[in-house]
């Protein structure tokens, strides 16, 4: 089955900016980044000016459809959380709902332990906006149908004169 695109409005891409922003301070990161599973960049903040980050998404989706694969061979599912640590820097990508993808970039001024604190939280805060902004998107879809009002009963009765 295929899915649905994802539509935000001005004040939805607010939201996520705002707790991207907050995630950025708290964990003490370079960057967050946000990406759909599809690995385009839904919004981004920190320090992190000039790094490819339409190459980052798409990077990080198909490292994360690998893991589900590798996720599937083992028996799991998912594998909710991915941690790659470099020389200077780390990534720390955790799954946020079904579609979403948290990326945070960090180095020795934080911790893996404190990024994954404030990720839990910011994690959170993000699937609810998602949350709304898929029903806000299926309920727009529902009312827009030019078949949104007609029931059964008017089918039956159409075809039964």
């Amino acid at each position: 089955m295929m899915e649905s695109q994802l539509v935000m409005q001005q004040e939805d891409f607010d939201q996520v900016l705002a707790v991207i922003q907050k995630l950025v301070r708290d964990a003490n990161s370079k960057g967050v980044f946000v990406v759909d599973k599809a690995g385009q960049l839904v919004g981004e903040a920190g320090e992190l000016q000039g790094i490819d980050s339409t190459s980052l998404a798409s990077l990080t989706a198909g490292c994360v459809a690998a893991t589900s694969g590798l996720a599937k061979i083992v028996g799991e599912e998912e594998f909710p959380i991915h941690f790659h640590q470099g020389q200077r820097d780390n990534l720390h990508m955790t799954l946020v709902g079904d579609r979403m993808i948290l990326v945070v970039v960090f180095d020795e001024r934080s911790s893996l332990g404190l990024v994954r604190l404030r990720v839990k939280k910011a994690g959170a805060e993000l699937a609810k906006v998602f949350e709304e902004v898929r029903k806000k998107a299926e309920s727009e879809m529902h009312s827009a149908s030019p078949f949104a009002e007609i029931t059964d009963d008017d089918i039956d009765n159409l075809f039964n004169d």
